[in-house]
């Protein structure tokens, strides 16, 4: 309850009231008391100070005078009004000026004696001097003045008992309460006035702080006034728009990093200082082939502890560490980075799968021994004779001529090779364009067969084409149709050992046509079927030399099918031999 700013208020006005009051009535109070202290010694003094023939009275015996207490006590009779002595709150004494005792007084019930001695009393008893010293906490007031008649000693003792101020001063108390009663209702009253001034709009305030913090940010507060609080209204609004932009903002940005992460081929996994997963994507998953669920019992050490220790990341100098390792079939490529390394709150790990990149530069690699493997045995022979040649003019016509046709031969086989390695850079490049027509896919069957036909039969192989009814027309670039089936039916009749089968089978189906060429040749090992299509590869290198092979006719064949959107396969089938199959779209490949 006191927690409540409306009953803070309403307390420091309540005790702002009493405090006002307290001291208000404490100083009037005194004042009265002053005032009253201050009038009785001025009468006082006005008596016994200014009026000499009233003090030559008391001081001077009659003759023949034999109680002077009560010759005095007859002045004094005199004197009452103007000493304000009534007989009952103000009283005068006569004390023998020896011992103190009452001699005579106006109060008719007053004994031997006083009821203990006062300060002044004492003073002029004790040091016959005038006693008139005066005391604001005492209850009543007093003044003791020695004199000597007759040759007599005598104090005349005046005492006032303060009720006419002490029954003001009740009054004063009493219209004090009064007044701080009333004093406190208004304050009261003035309290919930000002307090609904200032709370109200303070609530409205909390309400919409609530609101913001509950993720409400279109709520705007209206503005009733323009003083503080109207101007904390306002910068409150001001803060929940930009609050309100700002968190869309970071959510956008939120949303962007959570799709990359989502959708990027690299694997990524951020820990925090302590080891624990806090960010995993899908392709890190699949690279490491495991769960990595999010603050799980997964964690840095589990993961990547065998590269480097989490303190060494956590405080790493270089930009980033690098680890490649293999795991099963993939190689990865590990970079291993702090967050912040004044902060150290985390790290990161990006995942790169490096395999089809280490398999490109070893294919690279090996392209190039192989161009050059393959270049330096026709030149290094078309040296080799010609070298002959040039030391022996002499040699017989036939010699000279045999080594002249291998010369041409060599020359024929490198210009081969040069020229298939421009296809396939072209076809590397983009810059092969196909010329695209509609024509019988039949005729071009029918086309192939009849140019190998006689190479077959001179090598004694059977060749036979079935399929070719009804086949249907095909949109494609015909002569490199025709150059793929050329090259599958050569590669069929050089490795098939001489009397041979080769089989042209051909059909068709709603959207695509096909072509198998089978042949019981010496056929391909398991461990070379998936690298038949790469180049300058080889199954029997020294027969491919032999017969001219450059090793790349199947790579540009696959190039082509690729450019028409088809496919060339291996076909697995039981028994030796190779199978080869290729497909075609029949509408051709989308422009």
């Amino acid at each position: 309850m006191l927690r409540s700013l409306h009953m803070k208020l309403v307390l420091i006005m309540i005790l702002l009231v009493v405090c006002l009051m307290t001291i208000t009535g404490a100083f009037l109070i005194n004042s009265v008391n002053r005032f009253y202290l201050n009038e009785f010694y001025t009468q006082m003094a006005e008596v016994f100070s200014r009026d000499t023939e009233f003090v030559r009275d008391l001081v001077t015996a009659k003759e023949g005078e034999t109680d002077g207490a009560q010759a005095i006590d007859q002045i004094l009779l005199a004197k009452m009004g103007t000493l304000g002595v009534d007989g009952k709150n103000r009283n005068y004494y006569i004390l023998d000026g020896k011992t103190g005792a009452i001699l005579s007084s106006s109060d008719g019930d007053a004994g031997q004696s006083l009821e203990g001695l006062t300060p002044n009393l004492l003073i002029a008893l004790n040091e016959g001097r005038e006693g008139n010293e005066s005391d604001l906490t005492a209850n009543y007031m007093d003044l003791a003045l020695p004199i000597s008649r007759g040759g007599q000693d005598y104090i005349i003792y005046v005492l006032d008992q303060c009720s006419t101020v002490r029954e003001l001063n009740s009054q004063l108390f009493q219209l004090i309460i009064e007044s701080l009663a009333f004093g406190l209702v208004i304050s009261v009253l003035l309290s919930f006035l000002l307090s609904k001034a200032m709370v109200n709009p303070i609530r409205a305030l909390t309400r919409g702080v609530k609101r913001v913090a509950e993720g409400d940010f279109g709520h705007e507060l209206q503005t009733e006034s323009h003083d503080e609080i109207g101007v904390l209204t306002n910068a409150f609004n001001a803060m929940a728009g930009q609050l309100q932009t700002t968190i869309r903002e970071v959510d956008s940005e939120r949303t962007k990093l959570s799709t990359l992460f989502l959708h990027m081929t690299d694997g990524v996994v951020a820990f925090n200082q302590s080891g624990e997963v806090i960010h995993s994507n899908p392709a890190a998953e699949e690279m490491l082939d495991m769960a990595i669920p999010v603050g799980g019992a997964v964690t840095y050490q589990d993961l990547f502890g065998e590269i480097a220790p989490l303190e060494t990341i956590l405080t790493l100098d270089q930009d980033c560490l690098e680890s490649e390792t293999v795991r099963g079939e993939r190689i990865l490529l590990y970079l291993l980075a702090p967050f912040d390394r004044e902060k150290q709150v985390g790290v990161l790990v990006v995942v790169h799968d490096v395999t089809q990149q280490v398999k490109n530069e070893t294919m690279r690699k090996e392209f190039v021994a192989n161009v050059s493997h393959e270049l330096r045995t026709p030149i290094t022979n078309i040296r080799s004779y010609a070298e002959t040649l040039e030391e022996n003019p002499d040699l017989p016509p036939e010699m000279t001529t045999g080594f002249l046709h291998v010369i041409l031969n060599e020359s024929d086989r490198m210009t081969h090779i040069v020229q298939d390695l421009l296809t396939l850079s072209r076809f590397d490049s983009g810059h092969s364009q196909l010329n695209l027509t509609t024509f019988p896919f039949a005729d071009v069957l029918e086309d192939s067969y009849q140019a190998v036909r006689i190479e077959a039969q001179r090598h004694g192989h059977s060749l036979s084409l079935e399929g070719t009814e009804d086949l249907p027309s095909l949109r494609a670039d015909r002569e490199r149709v025709l150059q793929v089936i050329m090259n599958i039916l050569s590669n069929a009749i050089k490795y098939t050992p001489d009397g041979g089968n080769i089989a042209m089978s051909a059909g068709a189906d709603q959207d695509r046509v096909w072509l198998e060429v089978a042949d019981n040749g010496i056929g391909i090992p398991p461990e070379d079927r998936e690298r038949i299509f790469e180049r300058f590869y080889r199954v029997d290198k020294a027969r491919s030399r032999e017969s001219g092979g450059t090793g790349l006719g199947l790579s540009i064949a696959q190039e082509i099918i690729r450019q028409h959107e088809g496919s060339l396969t291996l076909v697995d089938r039981p028994g030796p031999g190779t199978t080869l199959r290729m497909e075609l779209k029949r509408g051709g490949p989308k422009p």
